[in-house]
C-alpha cells in the first residue's frame, strides 16, 4: 500500500502536467483553471501566473521553461518571468491545449481539446470531440483528429510504443512509435472503459506498466504491457488527474488532483500534490530541445 502526503500546501483548481527534470531536481507542474505553472526545488515553490489556461511547463535544453498557453506555446524565462511567445498550435478558436509532453528524444507533442474554462474560471460544457494531437516540430503537425479530452502522453522506448488517451471515450490507444522520425502507425486499444473513473494522465515505470490516474475514480491503476491490470492504487483525492516520477533514485510518485467538477463539502486534501514512495522506478522525463 502506498502512502500519499501532501507535496505542498496550496490546493489546485485542476493541477495537471507534472515534469521531474533529474538533472536540477526540479518538479514543475500546472493549475490549468487558474493559469498558473508552477516549480518546485529544494523544497521551495514558486509559481507564474499567465492569465489564460496554462496546461505544461516543460523545460528547455538550452534553458528556461516551455509554456503550453490555451492557443499555443511560448518561452518562459523563470528569472525574469519576461514570456516570448513561439507558436500558436490549434487552429480552432474553440479548442485549448491540454495534454502536452516531449518524448524521449525531446520532441514535443501537444494535445487539445474543447475549452471548457470560461472567462470567470467557470466550467462550461464539452459538447463536441474537436480536439486534435500535434507533433511539434518547425510547425505544428496534426496527426490525429476528433479527440474529447487529450490525455496520457507516454513512451516505452524498449517497445517502441506511444500511449495517447481520450478521456470522453474512457480509452488508450497504443502505437507503433519511430524514435527517429517520430512517426507513429498502428493504433489499437491498450485499456478499454474502467469502472474506476476516466483515463487521466500517465507515467511509465522501468518495467512498462503504464500508471494511468483517473478522473472521478481516485485512484491510479497500473497497467501491465499486455493491457491488463496489474495493481489499483488508491488516492485519497476524487479527481486524480497525472503523476510522474522523480526523486534521485525516480521512485517518488507525484501525483496531481483536481478540485474543479467536486461539490462543496469534499475534504481539504481535494487539489493537492501528492508525494509516495514507489515499489518501482519509473522512466526519467525528457527536456525540451527545440
Amino acid at each position: 500500500m502506498m502512502k500519499f502526503t501532501p507535496a505542498l500546501p496550496h490546493r489546485f483548481a485542476l493541477g495537471e502536467g507534472p515534469h521531474w527534470d533529474s538533472a536540477t531536481s526540479t518538479l514543475t507542474v500546472v493549475d490549468i483553471v487558474a493559469g498558473e505553472a508552477w516549480e518546485m526545488k529544494d523544497g521551495v515553490a514558486r509559481h507564474w501566473s499567465f492569465g489564460e489556461p496554462v496546461a505544461a511547463i516543460i523545460p528547455r535544453a538550452q534553458g528556461g521553461y516551455l509554456i503550453a498557453r490555451k492557443a499555443g506555446l511560448s518561452f518562459l524565462d523563470p528569472e525574469t518571468g519576461k514570456v516570448q511567445r513561439w507558436i500558436d498550435v490549434d487552429p480552432d478558436p474553440g479548442n485549448r491545449s491540454n495534454e502536452t509532453r516531449t518524448d524521449p528524444t525531446g520532441r514535443l507533442w501537444l494535445g487539445t481539446m474543447q475549452n471548457n474554462i470560461g472567462p470567470a474560471r467557470e466550467d462550461l460544457p464539452i459538447t463536441r470531440s474537436s480536439g486534435s494531437l500535434f507533433r511539434i516540430g518547425a510547425k505544428p503537425e496534426p496527426v490525429m483528429s476528433g479527440i474529447g479530452v487529450s490525455n496520457t502522453l507516454c513512451w516505452d522506448p524498449e517497445r517502441g510504443r506511444m500511449y495517447f488517451a481520450d478521456t470522453m471515450k474512457n480509452t488508450i490507444w497504443a502505437f507503433d512509435w519511430d524514435a527517429a522520425t517520430g512517426a507513429i502507425a498502428n493504433q489499437r486499444i491498450h485499456f478499454g472503459p474502467h469502472g474506476r473513473g476516466f483515463a487521466d494522465g500517465s507515467a511509465i515505470d522501468e518495467e512498462g506498466c503504464l500508471w494511468n490516474a483517473r478522473w472521478a475514480g481516485g485512484c491510479i491503476i497500473r497497467i501491465a504491457p499486455d493491457g491488463t491490470v496489474d495493481r489499483i492504487i488508491e488516492t485519497p483525492t476524487t479527481n486524480t488527474t497525472s503523476c510522474v516520477f522523480g526523486g534521485k533514485d525516480l521512485r517518488t510518485l507525484y501525483v496531481t488532483s483536481a478540485r474543479q467538477g467536486l461539490a462543496a463539502g469534499h475534504g481539504e486534501i481535494e487539489g493537492a500534490l501528492l508525494m509516495a514512495q514507489a515499489p518501482v522506478a519509473g522512466q526519467a522525463c525528457t527536456r525540451f530541445n527545440g
